[in-house]
């Protein structure tokens, strides 16, 4: 496993990160138990994952509990980064579906508070905004209190989650002028480069780590999705489309070149696509077994892409139709 410096603190992550949220919600076509949970928290662990990225939604605070009883003796030896926003007191969690969002100061603490309690430490490396709007990244108030609490040692930098669908292009670039954000996480894979690549140039100028999720495409590049798969509503996949499914797998198949002479699958080829990449920090891939888990942290193995072959694969992107972008709308 290799680790990357988180941004502009000292906070060192390892290329491969534990995304959450899986443990805690069957959203990926299985409900993981709680021993099971737990078993894979170590494995990640013991495969070189440090980095564990939460968020307080998750089963409205499960995955948070289940982090913390792994590692309540093993505070120094993890990075622990959670984030917060939405109201999910007595609201029923289904797929994409959006949720009150807060982030006055009052509501701010008390979740820094609760979160602290279920992870059961006095301090988190990281703390987010979970898919801020425009006008929340406009709030100096939200910044002066997240800098407080650095100042007060309760975290030691923040980051902004973008989201929940591709895009919040404007939201990311302006987050990232924040003095004191590590992180920027985005949607960013293979197939679906924008706005990554102009999040990842802004980040290198900028000294931010980008952490990025759906490296798998919504498992497209995993084969675990193809055209006769029947995805049910309450997956978080089901918004892709049979339409889009198709598409991909189109282009998929015009990767396949690359990643057969250089002698890796789909999946390995995706990954090593994106830590081959400069201005990312950590890739979070969607892990929901203990197997995943070891062969994800053995593609983070310091073989890279080549530049010839990083040319070809934009040089393909540039070929495909362009998509819709999410963002704040306009007011």
């Amino acid at each position: 496993m290799r680790y990357n410096r988180l941004g502009k603190s000292d906070i060192k992550v390892s290329e491969i990160g534990f995304g959450a949220w899986a443990i805690a919600l069957n959203w990926w076509g299985k409900e993981i138990q709680e021993d099971e949970a737990k078993r894979m928290l170590k494995k990640a662990y013991d495969v070189g994952i440090n980095f564990f990225e939460t968020g307080d939604m998750y089963g409205k605070g499960k995955s948070e509990r289940l982090i913390g009883q792994v590692f309540k003796d093993m505070r120094d030896e993890v990075v622990i980064s959670t984030k917060y926003g939405y109201d999910f007191a007595g609201v029923e969690q289904i797929g994409h579906s959006e949720l009150p969002q807060k982030f006055d100061i009052e509501f701010t603490k008390r979740a820094l508070k609760n979160s602290l309690e279920r992870l059961q430490t006095d301090h988190l490396d990281m703390y987010g905004l979970h898919n801020p709007k425009l006008h929340h990244i406009r709030d100096g108030v939200i910044f002066d209190m997240l800098d407080d609490f650095i100042i007060e040692g309760k975290i030691k930098t923040y980051q902004i989650a973008l989201g929940p669908a591709i895009g919040w292009t404007q939201e990311g670039l302006e987050a990232m002028e924040k003095d004191n954000i590590g992180a920027v996480q985005t949607v960013y894979n293979i197939l679906e480069q924008t706005p990554g690549n102009e999040i990842l140039n802004m980040a290198v100028e900028k000294d931010v780590g980008v952490l990025v999720r759906v490296p798998e495409a919504s498992g497209v590049l995993t084969g675990k999705v193809t055209a006769d798969t029947k995805i049910d509503e309450k997956d978080h996949r089901s918004v892709r489309k049979r339409e889009w499914i198709k598409s991909a797998l189109e282009k998929v198949e015009q990767l396949k070149p690359i990643a057969q002479r250089n002698d890796l699958t789909i999946t390995e080829l995706a990954i090593k696509f994106i830590l081959s990449k400069k201005g990312f920090a950590s890739v979070l891939p969607t892990m929901i077994d203990e197997d995943e888990i070891s062969r994800y942290a053995d593609m983070a193995d310091g073989r890279y892409i080549s530049a010839e072959d990083m040319a070809e694969i934009t040089s393909l992107y540039n070929t495909w139709p362009a998509y819709e972008l999410k963002s704040t709308p306009k007011i």
